[in-house]
């Protein structure tokens, strides 16, 4: 059994296309739970607030993280910053006033954070500080092993632990900028099944809300566990890696408050590494569900289903 579950999560991440598969149990290195943990369903703990309205400059700096000295973990991270919106991201530029909930992203497979920056700078620029790990065997460049892609929960825990840490340290430009009580987990394709497996088979309950882009289950499983955690679900209806129907039996497991952008005309990536009609779509939708989850803006959340839908190029199940 394991044997067929290492092959079954190789070829889903590979896009050899087994979205139908039962889900495996957890190769050999990682202990399979003893039983699918039970989730919860009181309501999101982020309390009513308000994001703010204007739109700031973004910075940008370099982390170099290891976990357990074999893992490197270099982090991009993106904030609001001091001086004029709108221009190109500034390296080390004085983080804007405030304390701004935090996004974690995990890139897909043969990819890297800068990939996103177009989307990722969005979301600074309306708030929020972006934290991009690049995995040690799943990045571009890296031995493109997609079993890896196992071990990434643990990796963006760890990297939110010691970014959630700079908000603490003295001395640090994020000193008091950061509020470690909101917080997302974001992700595309295998960065999805990690975004995935952060709520159930490695569940960090520090997390408010998830974002999954083109992501799958298998290997992770849908034992969403813990505390409510509202999950937006972005997937393209013509994805030629990760079937639409995957990533919707997902969508349908989830316990919690939901949603689904779907691109009618979507492929596996192209809304999210262009800038086109259709990134604009999935940035303002991600952005008004990000504002209502870690802000708990009521009126992003009103917002949502007309940015979803804005153009025809899209459509959303709204189950928030």
């Amino acid at each position: 059994m394991r044997r067929r579950s290492v092959a079954l999560v190789a070829a889903a991440l590979l896009g050899v296309g087994l979205a139908g598969c039962s889900e495996p149990t957890a190769p050999t290195g990682r202990p399979a739970p003893d039983a699918s943990p039970q989730a919860t369903t009181p309501a999101p703990r982020v309390a009513t607030g308000k994001a703010p309205t204007k739109s700031f400059a973004v910075g940008v700096r370099q982390l170099k993280l290891n976990r357990d000295g074999d893992r490197p973990l270099p982090v991009t991270l993106w904030y609001p910053a001091t001086g004029a919106a709108g221009g190109a991201a500034e390296r080390s530029a004085r983080a804007a006033d405030g304390r701004f909930p935090v996004v974690l992203f995990s890139h897909g497979l043969d990819a890297r954070p800068e990939d996103y920056q177009v989307l990722l700078t969005r979301w600074a620029a309306a708030g929020f500080v972006v934290a991009a790990p690049r995995f040690p065997h799943t990045a571009r460049g890296g031995d493109g092993n997609p079993l890896d892609v196992l071990n990434q929960p643990a990796d963006v825990s760890y990297v939110l632990t010691r970014v959630l840490a700079l908000g603490e340290a003295a001395g640090d430009p994020l000193r008091g900028r950061l509020d470690p009580e909101r917080v997302a987990a974001t992700g595309h394709s295998a960065g999805g099944v990690t975004t995935i497996g952060l709520f159930t088979i490695g569940r960090d309950e520090r997390l408010d809300a998830g974002i999954v882009f083109a992501g799958t289950a298998l290997g992770v499983g849908t034992g969403f566990a813990g505390a409510a955690a509202p999950q937006l679900f972005v997937h393209g209806e013509a994805d030629e890696v990760v079937s639409y129907a995957a990533g919707k039996a997902v969508f349908d497991a989830v316990p919690w408050p939901k949603a689904m952008l779907s691109l009618p005309k979507g492929d596996h990536g192209r809304a999210l590494l262009g800038d086109g009609k259709a990134l604009r779509v999935v940035a303002d939708t991600t952005v008004e569900f990000l504002r209502w989850t870690l802000y708990g803006d009521p009126v992003a959340k009103k917002r949502l289903p007309t940015e979803a839908t804005s153009g025809n190029l899209a459509t959303l199940d709204d189950r928030l």
